[in-house]
């Protein structure tokens, strides 16, 4: 069996033609099958979505219970026959319920990444390495300049220098679904344990986190208090509400933004942010190339993001390997 009997990348995304199912589909389609919650990937309207419980749980949340005609629950590890095809769903370490997909047929397997991450996250599983024929990779910082320091220091500046400037209040630009509780973890994990507000759009996604087991400690809602009694706290937002009105209601609020692409001075400085803190949920350069290794694999094929770069590297590896040109996702990518 060819590559491409497996699975072929169309207009509406990756295409299974023997099962006759899409992998994150760009428009609705009759069957999906959803790596993770992110918008850019888990679209509402389709006839049937395969996803883990998470996930169709984030889907729900953010569309309504209504997003799709059936749905049916992935469990980790378990293979589903889909006719002639097998799936099985493997964690990604991204967000809550995030995993990679392996397509299995006639001895091929062909692994679709969604989007993934290396490092540890308290938020959600670990990333496992799954073997492969063909991998299928994401690569939203496929340069040798991303190289993502360890979270748990960029969370310590954040610490430092709120108990620097006691008298301002350290607003977060953090995306809602899943950096925002990854945030709120690390937070805790270095010792701060007074009350984390946050913006009313991170509500219901970190009651969600909590409602499947993410410890986060005492969290509110900035919309609970008086603003103005907020120097010396955190305050997380979505990056888009960093220079909104409500934040100038705060006390002298410190802008810091919590992303990859903060590892780009010009970036951070286009961003406003006073704190730019190097926080991401995608692999970086070296560990791109550590996981296609890993899996073995003999082809490449990269969604979307820096694919000439990853591929590039890839072929130096002696793999083959090609940009599948994708168009749709990363929409998501100034909050990676």
């Amino acid at each position: 069996m060819r590559p491409s009997d497996l699975l072929v990348p169309t207009p509406a995304g990756l295409h299974c033609p023997i099962a006759d199912v899409h992998v994150d589909p760009m428009r609705p389609v009759a069957r999906a099958l959803i790596t993770h919650g992110h918008s850019d990937h888990a679209r509402a309207g389709h006839g049937a979505v395969l996803a883990t419980r998470e996930t169709l749980a984030i889907m729900a949340a953010r569309y309504g219970e209504d997003f799709c005609g059936t749905r049916q629950v992935a469990e980790p590890g378990r293979p589903i026959d889909l006719g002639g095809v097998t799936a099985t769903f493997h964690p990604a370490g991204h967000v809550l319920g995030s995993a990679q997909i392996a397509f299995e047929a006639r001895g091929l397997r062909i692994v679709v990444s969604g989007d993934y991450k290396r490092a540890a996250d308290p938020t959600c599983a670990p990333f496992e390495p799954v073997r492969c024929e063909v991998f299928i990779s994401e690569a939203t910082f496929a340069l040798p300049v991303f190289r993502h320091p360890d979270a748990d220091g960029e969370v310590a500046k954040l610490l430092r220098s709120a108990a620097m400037f006691p008298e301002r209040a350290h607003l977060v630009g953090a995306y809602p679904l899943g950096k925002a509780q990854r945030l709120v973890a690390l937070i805790r994990a270095g010792g701060h344990q007074a009350p984390v507000y946050l913006h009313g759009a991170m509500e219901k996604l970190t009651r969600l986190y909590e409602a499947n087991g993410v410890a986060l400690g005492d969290v509110r809602l900035v919309r609970d208090v008086d603003p103005k009694t907020l120097a010396g706290s955190i305050v997380l937002c979505p990056p888009g509400a960093l220079g909104d009105l409500w934040s100038r209601k705060l006390p002298d609020p410190v802008a810091a933004y919590a992303s990859g692409w903060m590892r780009i001075r010009a970036r951070a400085r286009q961003s406003g942010a006073e704190l730019p803190l190097v926080v991401s949920d995608h692999a970086d350069w070296p560990d791109l190339q550590r996981t296609v290794l890993e899996t073995g694999c003999a082809e490449l094929w990269v969604t979307h993001g820096q694919e000439e770069a990853l591929v590039h590297w890839a072929k130096g590896q002696g793999l083959a390997a090609r940009p599948l040109h994708l168009v749709g996702y990363g929409e998501e990518e100034e909050a990676a």
